[in-house]
């Protein structure tokens, strides 16, 4: 049988699926056990009874983070047990069948529960746990759909993707380069790019005319808030044109729905935004001397 995503099992009332993941939460009411299973692509509740005792008596094997595979009937869950606020809410699984993958130590934190506040040498320590949390999830998979969304924007506004190397020669810009030392021409190095500005100057002068990149980025500077040695800006460079038509084209951008999307994502996980709404439709140009002085004090 072939294995059944989460999210699909609304699909297959009335049907038999396989699904594969991790233990979510594991609640044992004696005769009935209920267990939590989580894949990539939500988590589903589903029930185990002594009907099946093959499958019982492995349920009672089961811990938290154990990998395993079940097959079983989908059921309408009662109108009253329902969850509106997830997917997979109005469903359960009746398990009629449970292979334990791979068993788990007790983990040093709970997945379960959003992982923000646990030490972070723990969480980095423990990196591929910490991933498995919803929220580190969501980011990545917030991510993903931004990179997405700026290379199916920007292609359709004529762009070219264009990858620029990584090693190369070491240029005058704003913080130290990372070196690699060569192997072949000893006592000479590469750098590392803090960013792609004279290779994009270069496509430009080749006549590429529209280019864009979502860049990795390295620059050997001191660590704080919001910094890091290595980070990823998308790089854009265009031929004949004028500033009105930058600033179009990014206004353009940012009033995507998507885009605000995305907006209301990050900031809403830091408070500052209730919903959508509060992102502006419109755009103002203002001069730099009257940021400064609104928001600096100058």
């Amino acid at each position: 049988m072939q294995r059944t995503n989460i999210v699909d099992t609304p699909k297959f009332i009335g049907k038999t699926v396989k699904l594969q993941g991790w233990v979510h939460i594991r609640r044992d009411h004696g005769k009935l056990i209920f267990i939590d299973l989580r894949d990539r692509s939500g988590i589903i509740q589903t029930v185990v009874i002594p009907d099946h005792m093959e499958a019982h008596d492995n349920a009672k094997r089961l811990r938290s983070e154990f990998v395993i595979e079940m097959e079983g009937l989908v059921k309408e869950r009662p109108v009253s047990a329902r969850k509106e606020d997830s997917p997979t809410g109005g469903v359960e699984l009746e398990v009629t069948l449970i292979n334990i993958l791979n068993e788990a130590k007790t983990t040093p934190f709970e997945i379960a529960k959003d992982t923000k506040d646990v030490d972070e040498k723990i969480r980095l320590k423990y990196r591929y746990l910490d991933l498995r949390s919803e929220r580190m999830r969501n980011n990545i998979l917030t991510r993903y759909k931004v990179v997405k969304f700026f290379r199916d924007f920007l292609g359709n506004q004529g762009f070219i993707e264009v990858e620029t190397p990584i090693l190369g020669k070491t240029t005058a810009e704003g913080s130290r380069d990372y070196v690699v030392p060569s192997r072949i021409y000893k006592g000479k190095f590469y750098a590392l790019p803090q960013s792609p500005q004279q290779y994009k100057q270069l496509l430009m002068v080749a006549g590429i005319e529209k280019y864009f990149q979502i860049a990795r980025c390295f620059r050997d500077e001191d660590t704080r808030g919001d910094r890091q040695p290595e980070f990823t800006q998308l790089d854009m460079e265009m031929s004949f044109v004028e500033q009105e038509d930058v600033m179009n084209l990014c206004k353009l951008n940012f009033q995507k729905k998507e885009f605000k999307k995305f907006l209301f994502h990050v900031f809403h996980i830091r408070n500052r935004w209730r919903n959508t709404a509060m992102i502006s439709q419109t755009f103002e140009k203002t001069k730099m001397i009257q940021i400064c002085s609104h928001f600096v004090g100058w």
